[in-house]
């Protein structure tokens, strides 16, 4: 496995008169960790729909390997991994039934589903929490349940959105640390505004403001200036005529 190309040529997404991402020209290569960063509210959760196929594209397009999210969509959501910013969760159940639940609908059963478990359970430390309810672990181990599911079935392009959002420092570090040397297996797409996170996690970085692309690089460069935060304040280009 060496991980799924992502590639937007032209994408724009409107919502009426609001356009929410103009004219997307970005590239992401197989196995490449690449953040995609920005105030919230510059684009970052669409460009997501846009790529799992949630929204439709208003022009232009995007592809996951040559695939479209929307006329090959079983193709491509068995590419994906995602972990939602906001956990998508069932605090009811336990660790174990939720990994369950989450293996089968991705239509995971037997022998090939225990072991899929059994490979997340031991890379994120669950062992411990496996029988306890989802509702009653910390945001840390919740967190970690969040991105297990996520890796369950070895998905060629893994998208995280805000992994460490409400996470104490340690938390923090636990959750990047299971996720660093996630890239050249599968292709890393990290959805953040913490510039720390894209620093540790990322080896190459698009920047967006008002749903256009103001800078696009090696995470060093693009973040390595005396005030990387200017990306974030810089009026959007206007888009092309």
């Amino acid at each position: 496995m060496s991980g799924a190309s992502v590639e937007a040529i032209g994408a724009t997404r409107r919502f009426g008169d609001r356009v929410a991402i103009a004219g997307l020209d970005l590239a992401i290569a197989p196995g490449e960790a690449f953040g995609l960063l920005g105030a919230n509210g510059a684009g970052k959760t669409t460009v997501i729909r846009l790529i799992t196929g949630y929204l439709l594209p208003s022009s232009g397009e995007v592809h996951v390997d040559g695939l479209s999210p929307v006329a090959d969509a079983e193709a491509v959501h068995a590419r994906i991994g995602f972990a939602a910013e906001t956990s998508r969760l069932y605090p009811e159940l336990t660790v174990q039934g939720f990994l369950r639940f989450a293996g089968g609908a991705r239509r995971m059963t037997g022998p090939v589903l225990a072991r899929a478990i059994d490979a997340v359970v031991d890379r994120f430390a669950l062992g411990d929490v496996l029988r306890r309810p989802i509702g009653n672990l910390s945001k840390g181990f919740q967190q970690r349940v969040n991105l297990a599911q996520a890796f369950l079935h070895e998905p060629s392009l893994l998208i995280v959105d805000e992994p460490t959002a409400g996470l104490d420092p340690l938390q923090q570090e636990e959750v990047r640390r299971a996720l660093s040397g996630a890239e050249r297996a599968r292709t890393l797409l990290l959805c953040t505004h913490d510039l720390a996170e894209a620093r540790a996690l990322t080896t190459r970085v698009a920047v967006l403001s008002q749903g256009r692309l103001v800078a696009c690089g090696p995470t060093a460069v693009v973040l390595g200036g005396d005030d990387p935060l200017a990306l974030f304040r810089a009026p959007a280009p206007e888009a092309a005529a």
